[in-house]
């Protein structure tokens, strides 16, 4: 059994929930968001909460049961307050800046990388050097930090590139004599 898939969900104020058969729709202040349940899985609203529940107690739903709640629950979390991801630019003219609907960072390189921001995403860039990626929903917010982090991987020996806020780098063990 999912433990967590028992929880119920509670529904903030001003969230609103539609349940249909293919997932369930979550509108708040933030935006809004349809989130496809898994197969197996059903959800239903009761008494202010949001329920997920399997269709039959065959155990191959067990996963499936989990992972709905998580995602619904994500998906009402993001409407009520979002999801931030921050990121720093580490490194002797490193560098990002903001023009229209695109990123562009020199990291480096003999060019300027330009990235595209992604419809649903907020990019806020202090001080040239910390960038916070914003939105409703939590896959497209981390797929877009984790893309921008891969454009320059950090380098645990020199220290630089583009890492996560806090991100502690790890260098490889050396060769131990024997």
């Amino acid at each position: 059994m999912s433990r967590i898939g028992k929880k119920p969900i509670a529904i903030p104020k001003g969230v609103t929930v539609k349940v249909d058969a293919g997932g369930v729709d979550v509108k708040g202040p933030k935006g809004e968001l349809r989130q496809p349940l898994p197969p197996g899985v059903i959800a239903a609203v009761e008494d202010g909460t949001l329920v997920t529940r399997k269709v039959s107690e065959n155990r191959e739903y067990d996963k499936f049961h989990g992972l709905a709640r998580s995602l619904v629950n994500n998906a009402v979390v993001g409407v009520t307050d979002g999801w931030k991801k921050e990121l720093d630019i580490v490194g002797v003219g490193y560098r990002a800046e903001a023009k229209g609907k695109q990123v562009v960072l020199a990291l480096g390189y003999s060019h300027p990388v330009v990235f595209e921001i992604p419809q649903g995403i907020e990019i806020a860039i202090e001080k040239q050097t910390h960038i916070t990626v914003t939105g409703v929903d939590r896959q497209l917010v981390g797929q877009v930090a984790a893309n921008l982090r891969r454009l320059r991987k950090p380098d645990p020996y020199q220290q630089k590139g583009v890492r996560y806020t806090g991100e502690v780098l790890k260098k490889k063990a050396g060769k131990t004599g024997a």
